[in-house]
């Protein structure tokens, strides 16, 4: 038994070692970087990369393309993140502007796989997806306090997991009939992190790094100044993982585009500021205007931020009961935090977009979304699903009635508490249940009927699904 796990053991090595050509060594860390620790937490991190590392890696390379690609990035954060646990040893706990600078090689390294994810969706969408999601998880080694606003280590791995986890069910869902090495992929991946990184920070960092009292200042940690004569740092980048300003409700920001449109028009001033037409300056007498429009033309209008026309997008506890979601169009990061069991959530007029609603709910309503996707713990009453096109929803924890009314393509994913949810379906077609199978985390799909037989019998009618039978 013991030769055969340090066999394994050996594998892993090797093949973490036949990474280094992609800039990863076997220690995790990259090339050209020597630091060593006989720290318990450090080796402890090189043990959690030769166990789990290994297999995802394995497999990314025998599918090769984008999905080698994103792997390599994942296990160059985990990298960077083993250097900073090492600075952390030696390096005084910095202001929150400190430790956002202190953070920044492993933000750029997360915001180069969220790149890869953007523009033409790729055929391996789900996979960058999953990898990029789960990169939140290393945000863990930000929290310094329950007063800094994230949930305690072990929780935030855990929670961001959950957000990754949808795509990560697509890819399983996707190739368990088809190849067998993206489902490889998908459930190595998980690993890495649950139980992978889960038990790693559980064991050594319950509360969080540990600072030294009496080491260097963070900004000298991993800053350095440029040498004479170079050029002018790039521009800011977008918006990072770890921020040192909290970002603004909407409700605060000034109106703009259309909302402030609106807002010049209730007030009945509409004309100030309005030019009078005059002849030459009409359609039908301009010279410079033909019947074309050009494709030029066409792209920059579909280029423009997208915009519902029933309003303006919201996210907003009203009343302090009902969360509204309201005209979400492409946002694929909607979170709701801060929730009981005595609110509910309205999703309406919501497309392209996933939201994950973190905690037990009395109620939630999904009304006219299309290709919307929503995750969610537990609800008290009722999951509803109405008026819809090509939406998923997946219950991670329990759920007594989930209904479907008037849709056209519905995925339900149930986890195992979930499993006795009563489902019920109206005026609704391609219907389909995923549920677990077995210890492996495999899913079963099952599709609900949508055709039923009703025949006339003994004074009243019986009804029975209809049931297809192929050669």
């Amino acid at each position: 038994m013991e030769a055969k796990l340090i066999e394994r053991l050996e594998a892993a090595v090797a093949r973490l070692e036949s990474l280094s050509a992609g800039g990863i060594s076997a220690r995790g860390l990259p090339d050209g970087v020597d630091e060593v620790s006989s720290d318990p937490s450090i080796l402890a991190f090189d043990d959690l990369m030769a166990q789990y590392a290994a297999r995802v890696s394995a497999a990314a390379e025998k599918i090769g393309g984008q999905v080698l690609d994103v792997t390599k990035l994942v296990l160059e954060a985990f990298s960077v993140q083993k250097k900073l646990l090492i600075e952390i040893e030696q390096t005084q706990k910095p202001d929150m502007a400190g430790l956002v600078e202190f953070l920044k090689p492993l933000n750029e390294v997360i915001l180069k796989v969220n790149a890869m994810t953007e523009g033409r969706r790729s055929d391996f969408f789900n996979h960058l997806k999953s990898a990029g999601d789960s990169l939140s998880a290393l945000a863990w080694i930000a929290y310094t306090g329950k007063d800094c606003g994230m949930s305690m280590p072990i929780a935030h791995v855990e929670e961001s997991w959950q957000m990754a986890e949808f795509y990560n069910n697509k890819v399983l869902v996707e190739y368990r009939n088809k190849d067998q090495i993206h489902v490889e992929w998908a459930k190595a991946l998980k690993e890495l992190y649950l139980p992978g990184l889960r038990d790693y920070v559980k064991s050594h960092y319950p509360l969080g790094p540990v600072w030294s009292a009496s080491g260097k200042k963070a900004s000298s940690a991993l800053s350095k100044a440029p040498p004479p004569g170079a050029p002018a740092p790039p521009p800011p980048p977008p918006a990072s993982l770890f921020s040192s300003e909290p970002s603004q409700p909407s409700s605060s920001n000034p109106k703009q585009g259309m909302s402030a449109v609106f807002q010049e028009i209730s007030s009945g001033n509409v004309s100030v500021g309005l030019k009078k037409v005059t002849a030459d300056m009409k359609t039908k007498n301009r010279t410079d205007r033909t019947g074309v429009v050009s494709a030029s033309g066409k792209e920059t209008h579909s280029s423009s931020p997208s915009f519902s026309k029933a309003g303006p997008p919201k996210l907003e506890l009203q009343m302090g009961r009902k969360w509204a979601v309201e005209n979400q169009i492409g946002r694929k990061n909607l979170v709701i935090d801060d929730c009981d069991a005595k609110q509910s959530v309205y999703i309406y007029g919501c497309k392209d977009s996933v939201l994950q609603i973190q905690g037990k709910v009395n109620n939630i309503t999904i009304d006219k979304c299309t290709k919307m996707g929503v995750v969610f713990k537990d609800v008290v009453a009722a999951c509803e699903v109405v008026n819809c096109n090509g939406v998923e929803v997946q219950c991670q924890g329990s759920a007594p009635t989930i209904s479907v009314d008037n849709t056209s393509g519905c995925q339900l994913y149930l986890s195992k508490d979930s499993l006795g949810t009563s489902i019920t379906t109206a005026k609704s077609s391609e219907i389909n249940v995923l549920m677990p199978t077995g210890p492996d985390g495999d899913w079963g799909e099952h599709s609900l009927p949508q055709q039923y037989i009703h025949v006339f019998k003994d004074g009243q009618f019986e009804t029975t699904p209809v049931s297809h039978s192929g050669a």
